[in-house]
């Protein structure tokens, strides 16, 4: 599986709320306000902000809050380079 997405260009990110953790496929550099999109084009008319970690380097923080804390977590509308597959 990883390696047909690494062949087709694309990756996914996670969208992950109190109740519910979801997976959305986005071709490779696709800019945040873009992905907002893959979820509902009314969060890409009306995006805001991204914060964005790399899978392994949450995993290995152990939390989103000791991700933060240690400087590793992206905010804003940058591109999502990669993220977990």
């Amino acid at each position: 599986m990883r390696k047909t997405y690494e062949l087709l260009g694309l990756i996914s990110f996670f969208t992950v709320g109190e109740d519910e953790c979801r997976a959305w496929t986005i071709p490779r550099n696709t800019r945040a306000v873009e992905a907002a999109g893959a979820i509902h084009s009314d969060l890409q008319q009306h995006f805001i902000r991204a914060e964005t970690i790399h899978w392994d380097k949450l995993l290995e923080a152990g939390s989103e809050a000791n991700a933060r804390a240690r400087g590793t977590m992206r905010t804003g509308g940058q591109r999502l380079h990669r993220t977990g597959r």
